[in-house]
């Protein structure tokens, strides 16, 4: 456009409202996305709400408590030592708790936090004689699972639960061969001759070998300790393979003793325990945690869908 043409200026003032109109609408439309957004959250926010029970641990009235073991035992996991624990002395320190349902569900995990888990279990057992614990085994109860149920006064499961892996394992892998056919050089600097423990990079160490299986030796030993103290007479522990990581179904567990019966939780309620009322005292996540669980959960199954997607410390798995 030039300034000599007639009517320019008529021409400019409507070019700049043109412009401005369409920025204006560019704005509304980023409003409108905002607001949506925002209701969205706050729709999830409260669908999420709603979907934490709401059941009163404090409950006023005869119930059998439930606490969940769901999941790998570790320390920043759900079941974690720390929050079974708290858990746990909730149902047993309730007066009008008849007894307490410890729901196991879980592969493993850790010996230590199984351990912690253990031994709280059987303080509590000893503090509150009257009130039992039963351990009820749905799909599987293997290992650091099977460690802390041991603990329980009678342990229950389906007949096609999966029990036992009484056992321990240290995880490591070896790429000797790989760096070589590779070209890569290994610069790992250490201060202390074993430091470097069973290095995934250098040849296997007999000796560092020797003392790992020690080691494992002797927290297998404590697992079988504890099983045998748990189960007490019930155990056939002359069965061949029962303390080498073998697994069982739930009917056969029944039969060498790692079982007491078949049956689930609201079997166990109302047959075993006589109240068949149910309060859960599992510890719930925060609501807000809850959310980011899930919408995490949620993107990292979109960036898998999108294609986007050293040794490890002894495990009873």
């Amino acid at each position: 456009m030039q300034n000599n043409e007639p009517g320019w200026e008529r021409q400019l003032l409507g070019k700049l409202a043109e412009a401005s109109l369409k920025e204006q609408r560019r704005a509304r439309r980023w409003g409108i996305f905002f607001k949506l957004l925002t209701f969205a959250y706050i729709g999830a926010f409260f669908y999420f709400s709603s979907t934490v029970s709401l059941t009163p641990v404090s409950s006023v009235s005869p119930h059998t408590a439930v606490v969940d073991l769901q999941g790998v035992i570790a320390a920043e996991e759900r079941a974690s030592a720390d929050r079974l624990i708290t858990a746990l002395r909730n149902a047993f320190e309730n007066e009008h708790s008849k007894a307490v349902i410890l729901r196991a569900n879980s592969p493993g995990g850790s010996p230590v936090q199984a351990g912690y888990v253990y031994d709280e279990i059987k303080r509590l057992r000893e503090k509150y004689p009257a009130k039992k614990l039963y351990a009820v085994i749905s799909d599987i109860c293997a290992s650091g699972c099977y460690y802390i149920a041991a603990a329980a006064d009678e342990i229950y499961a389906d007949k096609a639960s999966i029990v036992g892996s009484i056992g321990v394992r240290m995880d490591n892998f070896g790429f000797v061969e790989a760096i070589k056919k590779l070209g890569i050089e290994r610069r790992t600097l250490t201060a202390g001759k074993n430091k470097a423990l069973m290095d995934p990079f250098l040849p296997v160490d007999q000796t560092a070998k020797h003392h790992l299986e020690t080691m494992l030796e002797a927290i297998h030993r404590q697992f079988i300790d504890a099983v045998k103290a748990g189960r007490g007479q019930r155990l056939h522990s002359d069965t061949e393979g029962l303390f080498s990581g073998l697994i069982w179904t739930g009917a056969q567990s029944v039969d060498i003793g790692l079982v007491d019966g078949l049956g689930s939780t609201s079997y166990v309620a109302r047959e075993i325990v006589g109240e068949e009322t149910l309060v859960d005292y599992t510890l719930q996540d925060d609501i807000l945690e809850r959310f980011a669980d899930k919408l995490g959960a949620s993107m990292a199954k979109s960036m898998a869908t999108l294609g986007m997607a050293g040794w490890q410390a002894p495990a009873l798995h």
